[in-house]
């Protein structure tokens, strides 16, 4: 995953550090991966934020590969990610059938 567009999720840019927590060895504690990787910049349209600042106000879990790192900084960042809080172009948690529902 090393092109730029491949490290952007929900409008979120991953940046480099994608590269490095897919080749960690898993699985990896919270706390090992903030001390390895905490520092690394997520960013976002204004400013960015540290993995630190996404992930350590998380309680305490094991994560079993990168899959599931990943899906929690996308999920835990702030509003100011890129993107339009409950539109399209920021991800929709609803699943399909919610989404038809509300075009009757």
């Amino acid at each position: 995953m090393s092109n730029s567009d491949d490290n952007r999720s929900l409008g979120v840019d991953l940046g480099p550090v994608v590269d490095e927590l897919e080749s960690e060895e898993y699985p990896i504690e919270k706390d090992e991966l903030l001390e390895e990787y905490g520092s690394a910049c997520i960013g976002l349209e204004e400013e960015g934020e540290t993995i630190e600042e996404i992930l350590g106000p998380l309680g305490d879990t094991t994560y079993n590969d990168v899959d599931e790192v990943l899906q929690q900084i996308v999920g835990n960042v702030s509003d100011q990610a890129v993107g339009r809080e409950g539109y399209s172009d920021r991800g929709d948690a609803r699943g399909e059938e919610d989404r038809d529902k509300e075009s009757i």
